[in-house]
């Protein structure tokens, strides 16, 4: 636990909340400013401030309960859909430095719009470098894939 974390107080019972869920790894609440009705998000109990050092099991755990909440909260507000967000660092848009999942009930008229824009890459060659960058980190968790460092 961190002490000036919000998410962190909220796990700990010194804030409150509205429980949507909770476990002896994450806990889920309803958002304070919601993008839709049922807006929730999904914490792990443990501080990580990026999703790159989440264990496993705690990594296995969000992506568990995220689909199982994301139905429930479909039949709880008439929803057609959800969305799943998770924000990993500030250039992402990620506001709290505790990681934490978004899970948006939606509704064809909610008014919420997506970036839909694509690019391309400027080459085969290019394409071909990046994925041999990310493979090669891949392959050598140690130095930046699987769990760590970003």
């Amino acid at each position: 636990m961190v002490k000036g974390c919000v998410f962190c107080r909220l796990v700990k019972g010194e804030l409150p909340c509205d429980k949507v869920y909770e476990d002896d790894l994450v806990l889920a609440f309803l958002d304070i400013a919601p993008l839709t009705r049922g807006h929730t998000l999904l914490v792990p109990r443990e501080h990580h401030t990026s999703a790159t050092t989440l264990t496993p099991a705690l990594a296995a755990r969000m992506m568990e309960m995220a689909p199982r909440i994301g139905a429930a909260l479909m039949r709880a507000v008439d929803a057609g859909g959800f969305n799943l967000i998770l924000s990993n660092g500030t250039v992402a848009g990620q506001v709290v430095p505790h990681v934490h999942l978004h899970i948006v009930p939606r509704h064809a008229d909610d008014g919420i719009v997506l970036p839909h824009d694509t690019v391309r890459y400027g080459s085969e060659e290019h394409k071909n470098e990046i994925l041999e960058r990310v493979r090669a980190r891949l392959a050598a968790p140690e130095r930046g894939g699987g769990t760590g460092a970003a």
